[in-house]
């Protein structure tokens, strides 16, 4: 079992940043690739961006590259997303997750959930 729990999300406004943190407790959190998705109100929970279990490859949806970052920190046990260049759009619940193996895009794929964590964008 992997228990994931996301920060507080927050207010921003458009042009702005904000950055969430994912908290992994349970087994060995370096052995999953984790990753970010999104779901907007009345709309199905997308991919944002996902990381190696070693950081070293990072992949990001069209619609944040160049301006999300996703991150980890190993021996914290915590995954992170910069969001930079904030728009009214990224208004979601965001949500970390974490698969055995090779990071994916596919939702249905990944294991283990965080509650999910508000972000809203005033423009």
């Amino acid at each position: 079992q992997v228990q994931l729990v996301e920060s507080a999300g927050g207010l921003g406004q458009a042009g702005g940043s904000l950055r969430l943190s994912c908290a992994a407790s349970g087994r060995t959190f370096s052995s999953y690739a984790m990753g970010w998705f999104r779901q907007a109100p009345g709309k199905e929970r997308l991919f944002v961006a996902a990381i190696h279990w070693s950081g070293g490859s990072t992949y990001y949806a069209d619609s944040v590259k160049g301006r999300f970052t996703i991150s980890r920190d190993n021996a914290k046990n915590t995954v992170y997303l910069q969001m930079n260049s904030l728009k009214p759009e990224d208004t979601a619940i965001y949500y970390c997750a974490a698969v055995s193996g090779f990071p994916v895009v596919n939702r249905n794929q990944y294991t283990y959930w965080g509650q999910g964590t508000q972000v809203t964008v005033s423009s």
